[in-house]
């Protein structure tokens, strides 16, 4: 018997070798374009991470800036990045001095630039709640938009605090505004939105004690969480070690686990006894906490039912941050401290590796960040200091836009080649020139 191909098999092994082609290249293109966004606070899985980033570590007012955009007004939250597009928000018309009386002129934007040239595309507010808070020093310090937007690609979603949650779609067209509260505590609203399949979750602890889902095309409430106490902190969607997603929301004495879709609680461990504001994030089933005024933190198994205290508490250490959020790398934790001490930190053991003093004197309320093998730490007052993600304090380079004396209070995003940095002045994307 002839083993000689036939027309038929040629036809069916040259079909079965550009089907393989495609999926390759569909796999490839995938994971590109995943990579080339920063959708949400924290980037993709809100772990502060870019695997593969290729911007320059180094840069000033007259190099590796691709671009820059002045803003509007003011705002401590980070850019996000989808495709050809860059949305932030921000505040005008109240809050910036202390003379100002007016509170009824207070807007909140939601921006868009072009990712390419840094033009502005769109820019839409409304109107703040007549319950927004008064001004104060705090207020001053950190401004009416410091919750960072979320985008799918198809709308961009925005928390404002008492003002509510508005969506608009990729063209800046209103689709939604939802209303989640009217309480107000010490310096504001800080929780920002994430996107987890067909619904917006929101942290709405300050505002009613509550977390909110919102169907992302309708803004119709689909499940509500309560009560939420004392936390400021972001929604962290993890995945247990067989991948199954959770709600995690740590907060005041406890931390609290869901399912994401029902809103339905599926476990509790006892956590922190102070206010949280971190995000927890989480690696290969584990989640690890941070919070409290007194610094703690703690590692919890992901993937438990009911009281979890005894069975999945890792561990838990007198050591963390107050205000801002860890990253993993390599069976490490890393974090800067509000009070400008970067840290390291075993993540099997929660042993305490290295306690390093950044170059500056001022509090740090942004969050480190992962790219690569670097860790991106944003100063208010002396720029962005760039480490080595490694168990061994290795300062590689600190940036001073000597331009801009604006403060930063907002972490960066990392997407394709480029770093999008925020003063409260303007927007900055990091790279060469194309």
């Amino acid at each position: 018997m002839s083993n000689q191909r036939t027309p038929l098999g040629n036809y069916c092994n040259r079909f079965a070798t550009l089907t393989l082609v495609a999926c390759l290249f569909l796999v490839e293109y995938t994971s590109s374009a995943v990579a080339d966004n920063w959708p949400q606070f924290r980037g993709p899985a809100g772990n502060g991470t870019a695997e593969a980033a290729n911007f320059p570590i180094e840069w000033s007012s007259d190099s590796n800036i691709a671009w820059k955009a002045a803003l509007p007004g003011r705002g401590a939250s980070s850019p996000i990045v989808w495709g050809d597009k860059v949305f932030l928000t921000a505040f005008t018309g109240f809050g910036t001095k202390e003379s100002e009386t007016d509170k009824s002129q207070l807007k909140l934007h939601v921006l868009c630039f072009d990712r390419a040239t840094g033009e502005p595309i769109w820019d839409k507010s409304i109107v703040a709640s007549e319950k927004t808070q008064d001004f104060s020093k705090r207020i001053q310090d950190h401004g009416y938009a410091t919750s960072t937007p979320a985008t799918d690609g198809e709308a961009v979603y925005a928390f404002f605090g008492v003002s509510g949650v508005v969506a608009y779609d990729m063209k800046g067209e209103l689709l939604w505004h939802a209303e989640v509260g009217e309480k107000t505590a010490g310096f504001g609203s800080a929780s920002s939105p994430v996107v987890h399949e067909n619904l917006v979750i929101v942290n709405a602890s300050i505002e009613s004690q509550s977390a909110f889902a919102f169907d992302k095309k309708s803004g119709e409430q689909v499940w509500k969480i309560s009560p939420v106490a004392k936390a400021w902190t972001s929604p962290c969607i993890a995945k247990t070690a067989e991948g199954k997603s959770e709600l995690v929301i740590n907060q005041i004495d406890v931390v609290k686990g869901f399912d994401p879709k029902t809103g339905e609680e599926l476990w509790n461990c006892d956590g922190i006894d102070d206010y949280v504001v971190p995000v927890p994030v989480f690696h290969e089933g584990i989640v690890y906490c941070l919070g409290g005024r007194t610094n703690r933190s703690m590692a919890i198994k992901l993937g438990g039912r009911g009281d979890v205290t005894e069975t999945h508490k890792l561990w838990q250490a007198n050591i963390g941050a107050n205000v801002t959020s860890p990253v993993y790398y390599n069976g490490h934790i890393y974090w800067a401290s509000d009070k400008a001490v970067a840290n390291c930190l075993d993540a099997k053991t929660g042993e305490s590796i290295y306690r390093e003093r950044l170059p500056t004197r001022a509090r740090i309320y942004a969050s480190m960040i992962r790219a690569g093998d670097r860790l991106i730490v944003t100063t208010r007052d002396q720029g962005v200091v760039v480490l080595k993600a490694s168990p061994k304090y290795e300062e590689l380079a600190t940036n001073v836009i000597e331009s801009d004396e604006n403060l930063m209070n907002a972490g960066p995003a990392v997407a394709g080649d480029n770093l999008f940095l925020r003063t409260d002045s303007t927007l900055y994307c990091i790279g060469s020139k194309k």
